[in-house]
């Protein structure tokens, strides 16, 4: 049991632009919800020696002077169409202050479970927008003496790459370490005055496909899911990978199946294999691309914002069952290949001349559920490969795990690299009950 003792409401430690900023079309799609992550902390002397809740107060007030757009609120655009506008009025960040009387041990390997949700704060989204902050704090301190830091960033706000930069610059202020890099604030940045000669292809953005012989996915939305932590050892990831690079056409040169490629290919194989689907079962696996090295020029490395595409691969699960990992592996690099910067350009276009955007969130504009279904027979896979996930310390030493929290539905994935350093990947899977015993069976049925 979780009990809320304090909270503190963060502002920026100096005077900030009292503006409304703009968003861009890849930040006006977002859901208007926050991305769970949480940070678990041993005892040490020096969490002993001082007061956390301070130093996080503190040093979140500096950063919120760099990082200004975060103390906001969105409101509503007078234009419609779905669309926010964002209000830089420094209203600021809370700081949930928490305990419990459960030690960090007690959740074992921190597969992200509804006992983990507990320490991430949570938003009545059915609240007017103007009143949800766009990022959220807890700081729980546990019987053993170590603490976690639950947070959320608002997915209006800032992508994962920006959403760890902001993390990063907190926990830097918060030690007294350097150098600070400040956030480049400009959304515009993503945009161009040049002709578009590339056509958008809209299928890309078509709702994903529903079981055969369902009208709908409504029943598929309310059975039960459960949630899987799976290592995959390097060695597991070799064979995976080895296995795809079997099929890989070297004639025209080029490098081989990735790591994330093989891997990805073999949950969704997994999947399929899991569900029990027809032959003629279309499904879709979707992934998001990032675009800041895909641009030209590419945007800054310090760009804070949203530079996400989303990006599909399809088949029909015979296809996948049958065929070799590397065809599968083959269908994501191809749906990769795809996202250049006329692509990029092209997509962005199409976002800003649609006259509703709201078709693309899961919640509607009450904060009700609503929106595409990722579930089964489909399957969406968030990488988190290349980010700078680890050694966040805030002055009392680096975290013992960084992951996601319980934020999962049917066929959401993380890929994760592991923490220990071992090049080996933690997966995790939410899959509806009655599919998990089958897909683990899969999953390490690697030969």
């Amino acid at each position: 049991m979780v009990v809320l003792k304090a909270t503190h409401m963060v502002r920026p430690a100096e005077p900030t632009p009292d503006e409304i900023m703009y968003l861009s079309a890849c930040d006006q799609i977002k859901d208007i919800t926050h991305t769970p992550t949480i940070y678990f902390y041993r005892n040490s002397p020096a969490l002993d020696a001082g007061d956390a809740v301070s130093r996080l107060t503190e040093s979140l007030s500096k950063a919120l002077v760099l990082f200004y757009p975060l103390a906001g609120r969105l409101n509503w655009a007078a234009e419609g169409g779905s669309r926010v506008e964002l209000h830089c009025n420094g209203k600021g960040v809370p700081i949930f202050e928490a305990e419990t009387e459960a030690a960090i041990d007690d959740f074992g390997d921190f597969t992200p479970t509804p006992e983990i949700q507990a320490f991430i704060p949570s938003v009545d989204y059915t609240t007017p927008i103007n009143e949800i902050p766009m990022v959220i704090v807890q700081l729980t301190r546990f019987r053993c003496g170590g603490v976690s830091i639950g947070l959320g960033v608002s997915h209006v706000m800032a992508d994962g790459p920006s959403a760890l930069h902001f993390v990063d610059e907190w926990a830097k202020i918060a030690r007294g370490a350097g150098p600070i890099v400040p956030p480049l604030l400009d959304r515009k940045v993503t945009e161009t005055d040049k002709v578009l000669t590339t056509p958008f292809d809209a299928s890309v953005l078509r709702p994903p496909p529903s079981l055969i012989g369902q009208e709908d996915n409504m029943e598929q939305r309310k059975k039960p899911i459960t949630v899987a932590f799976l290592n995959l050892s390097k060695l597991l990831i070799e064979k995976l990978r080895n296995k795809a690079n079997l099929d890989f056409d070297a004639s025209g040169g080029g490098r081989g199946y990735s790591r994330f490629e093989a891997v990805a290919a073999h949950i969704w194989r997994c999947t399929s294999k899991a569900r029990g689907h027809v032959a003629e079962q279309p499904t879709s696996l979707h992934f998001v691309a990032d675009f800041r090295n895909k641009l030209k020029p590419s945007l800054p490395k310090n760009f804070f914002g949203n530079a996400l595409i989303r990006v599909e691969a399809t088949d029909k699960s015979e296809n996948l069952l049958s065929n070799p990992i590397g065809a599968a592996s083959k269908k994501i690099r191809e749906a990769v290949e795809k996202v250049t910067d006329e692509t990029v350009r092209a997509y962005l276009d199409f976002l800003k001349g649609l006259p509703d955007v709201g078709r693309f969130r899961s919640l509607d504009n009450s904060g009700r559920p609503k929106g595409d279904f990722y579930g089964n027979p489909n399957l969406a896979i968030i990488s988190w490969t290349a980010l700078p996930l680890y050694g966040t310390d805030f002055g009392w030493g680096k975290e013992i795990h960084m992951g996601p929290g319980s934020m999962g539905f049917d066929g959401k994935t993380f890929i994760i690299p592991s923490h220990d350093g071992d090049a080996s990947f933690n997966i995790a899977i939410w899959l509806q009950e009655e599919h998990m015993a089958s897909f683990k069976r899969c999953f390490y049925d690697i030969v």
